[in-house]
C-alpha cells in the first residue's frame, strides 16, 4: 500500500502536470485561430538561440524574471495558507520598492551593511503597508479583497507621485523617464556571473542577479516557518478551521495580523531583485503586475516554496518566449493565453485533486475502522 502521503504528492503533481498540458491545448487553438502553427510556435518558445552567449542570455532571463516571481509566489501563499487573500502584493511591493531605493541612496555604508539596511527597509514598508488592511479586517471586519484593492491604486499613485516629485533624482535632459537618485554602488548586489564562469561559458549580457541566493534563502525560512513551527501550524489551523483553532487556545485577531504581516514583508522583497542587480534606482518605468502574476505563480505551485519555484521558473520561461514567437510571426499575446490558461487549468485541477484526496481519505479511514472492528470482534 502507497503511504498516503506519497499519494497526495503523486496527486499533487498529476493534477498540475495535466493543467498545463490541457492549457497548451487551448492555447494552440488560439494559435491556429490566428493563423499560424501550433509546433511553429512551440519550436520558437524553446529556440534559445545557436551560439553560447544567446543560451546563456536566455537561460539568465528566465531566472532572472523567475526570482521576484518566486518572492511574489511566497507573499500570497502565506496569505493563502491562512484564507486570506492578499491582492495587496502589487502596491505593498511598489510602495516598499521606492521607499527602499531612495533611502538607500541617501548614504554610502560598507557594502554589506547597506544592502542589510535596503532590505529591512523594504521589509518593514511593505509590512506596514499590510498592516492597514489586517487592522480593518479584524476591527471593522473589512474584506481583504476589497481593502487591499483600494490600497494598491492608493499605492502605485503615490509611487508615481514620489518618483516625479520628493524622491525625484537629477533629471537627465532629453530623458521621459524618472527615477529616484542612483544607489551607490556599495548597494549594487553583487551578480553570480561565476556560475556561468566555472562550466567555461561566457558571462551573460546583464548579469544573473545575485538575489537570487537571498530568495532561495528565504524560500528555505518560510518552508521551516511555515511547515516545522507553532506559529506555521496556527496559521494553517487558523486557516482551515477559525472556531476549531480558537478552541484550542489560537488568538484568530493576531493570526491575521501576523499573517498579513509578514506576508506584506516578504512582499517588499519582489522588487529589489532588479532595483539591486540592474536599474540601480526606482523609476518610472519600473516592472508592474510581479504581485497578480504572484497569485498565479502561488497557485501553480500549491502554496509550497518548492512547487512556486517551478510555477516562477515556467512562468519565466513563458514570457522569454514572447520575443521568438514575435520574430517567428506568432502574436506575442499567445504567451498571456498560456498563462491565463495554466491559471484557470490548475485551480480546476486543484478542485479535483482535493475532491479526490478527501474520498482516498475517507476510504482509508473506513478500511482502518472496519479493521480494527474485525479485531475487537475476534478478540
Amino acid at each position: 500500500m502507497m503511504p498516503a502521503r506519497l499519494q497526495r504528492t503523486l496527486l499533487t503533481v498529476a493534477g498540475a502536470v495535466v493543467a498545463v498540458l490541457l492549457a497548451m491545448g487551448i492555447s494552440s487553438i488560439a494559435i491556429l485561430a490566428a493563423g499560424a502553427s501550433p509546433v511553429t510556435a512551440l519550436g520558437a518558445m524553446f529556440d534559445f538561440g545557436d551560439t553560447q552567449p544567446q543560451v546563456v542570455n536566455a537561460i539568465t532571463f528566465i531566472v532572472n524574471r523567475a526570482v521576484p516571481l518566486f518572492i511574489a509566489g511566497l507573499a500570497v501563499a502565506i496569505g493563502f495558507r491562512m484564507n486570506l487573500f492578499n491582492i495587496g502584493v502589487e502596491g505593498q511591493y511598489r510602495i516598499a520598492a521606492i521607499v527602499a531605493a531612495f533611502v538607500g541612496s541617501q548614504f554610502v555604508l560598507p557594502g554589506p551593511i547597506q544592502i542589510t539596511l535596503i532590505i529591512v527597509v523594504a521589509m518593514l514598508v511593505g509590512g506596514l503597508y499590510a498592516f492597514i488592511p489586517a487592522v480593518l479586517k479584524v476591527t471593522r471586519g473589512v474584506n481583504e479583497v476589497i481593502s487591499t484593492i483600494m490600497l494598491n491604486y492608493i499605492a502605485v499613485n503615490l509611487a508615481a507621485f514620489l518618483v516625479r516629485g520628493p524622491f525625484a533624482g537629477e533629471r537627465t535632459e532629453g530623458k521621459l523617464t524618472t527615477s529616484t537618485p542612483e544607489l551607490p554602488e556599495s548597494a549594487w548586489f553583487p551578480n553570480l556571473n561565476v556560475l556561468f564562469e566555472m562550466f567555461g561559458l561566457p558571462a551573460p549580457r546583464g548579469g544573473l542577479w545575485g538575489f537570487l541566493m537571498v530568495a532561495i534563502l528565504l524560500g528555505v525560512i518560510i518552508w521551516l516557518v511555515l511547515e516545522r513551527t507553532r506559529f506555521g501550524f496556527e496559521v494553517k489551523a487558523s486557516g482551515l478551521n477559525p472556531p476549531a483553532a480558537l478552541a484550542s487556545g489560537v488568538d484568530a485577531k493576531r493570526m491575521v495580523i501576523s499573517a498579513m504581516v509578514l506576508s506584506g514583508a516578504i512582499a517588499g522583497l519582489i522588487g529589489l531583485p532588479e532595483i539591486l542587480g540592474r536599474t540601480h534606482a526606482y523609476g518610472s518605468n519600473f516592472t508592474a503586475g510581479l504581485g497578480f502574476l504572484g497569485i498565479a505563480v502561488a497557485l501553480l505551485g500549491r502554496n509550497k516554496p518548492v512547487g512556486i519555484a517551478v510555477a516562477a521558473l515556467l512562468f519565466g520561461f513563458l514570457d522569454r518566449a514572447a520575443a521568438p514567437l514575435q520574430f517567428a510571426d506568432i502574436p506575442p499575446s499567445v504567451v498571456a493565453i498560456i498563462q491565463g490558461s495554466i491559471v484557470l487549468m490548475v485551480v480546476i485541477a486543484n478542485e479535483v485533486t482535493s475532491r479526490m484526496s478527501i474520498r482516498q481519505e475517507e476510504r482509508r479511514a473506513a478500511r482502518q475502522l472496519g479493521t480494527t472492528q474485525r479485531a475487537e470482534v475476534a478478540a
